[in-house]
């Protein structure tokens, strides 16, 4: 084996250095499957976070445009289902749907009887590193109907937090990368304007998106494969 030179930057550096390339330089998005960024808001009027008793207040969906779902929450869940449904079969992608968004929606849509083509299937193996949303022990993999999922969340923490030794919140990983997030108290939603939510959302869907875009030779590998038990999204 050669001796590496004093110049020579420790293989672990070298891998950071790349990462950190790929993502500023907008990384490796060539492809032809359509990523779909997805974001849900719910009322923090009450505990935001537990599907039983907060709702769903507005959902965005990043196409090449911003798409933005609103009004009584069963409308909400119908017209999402109906828009996913038209759309050419690609990867939707969350930060940290598995966890929180997918579950969530399936919860909610159960309470409303609402079919949806949302199919999710927990999986033990999926590390968390907080407690699990209420009535729920596990993750999910998931699938909504011809559209594969991907965690963006999951794929950087895995990599790029502990290569870089940066958080891995959304937030976060935009601002490393040179994108500009909206940020607001999310403990708070409910006391921002119509105007202010819709931006809000808007904004976390497309990064969601722009980020799996930027690691897609990576996220094309890292795609749910939804298998063993299955809860679809019917009431």
């Amino acid at each position: 084996m050669l001796p590496r030179s004093a110049g020579d930057p420790p293989s672990g550096d070298a891998r950071s250095l790349r990462l950190v390339h790929g993502l500023i330089k907008g990384g490796d998005f060539v492809r032809r499957t359509p990523i779909y960024g997805l974001d849900i808001e719910t009322d923090t009027t009450i505990d935001g976070l537990d599907p039983a008793v907060s709702s769903i207040v507005t959902v965005a969906l990043s196409t090449q445009v911003d798409e933005l779902f609103e009004g009584p929450e069963d409308e909400i869940l119908w017209a999402l289902d109906q828009r996913l449904r038209e759309l050419p079969p690609g990867v939707i992608a969350t930060w940290n749907g598995s966890a929180f968004d997918l579950p969530f929606i399936a919860d909610r849509a159960a309470l409303w009887q609402l079919p949806l083509g949302l199919t999710i299937a927990a999986d033990p193996c999926i590390r968390h590193r907080h407690d699990p949303l209420p009535g729920h022990d596990h993750c999910y993999r998931a699938a909504w109907y011809d559209h594969a999922h991907l965690d963006a969340y999951r794929l950087y923490r895995d990599d790029v937090g502990p290569a870089l030794r940066i958080s891995c919140s959304l937030k976060s990983i935009a601002r490393f990368v040179g994108l500009a997030p909206i940020e607001v108290d999310r403990s708070r939603i409910h006391d921002l304007s119509r105007e202010a939510l819709h931006a809000y959302a808007s904004s976390d869907a497309r990064l969601a998106r722009i980020l799996a875009e930027r690691r897609w030779s990576t996220a094309s590998r890292r795609l749910d494969s939804v298998s063993g038990p299955r809860l679809r999204a019917v009431g």
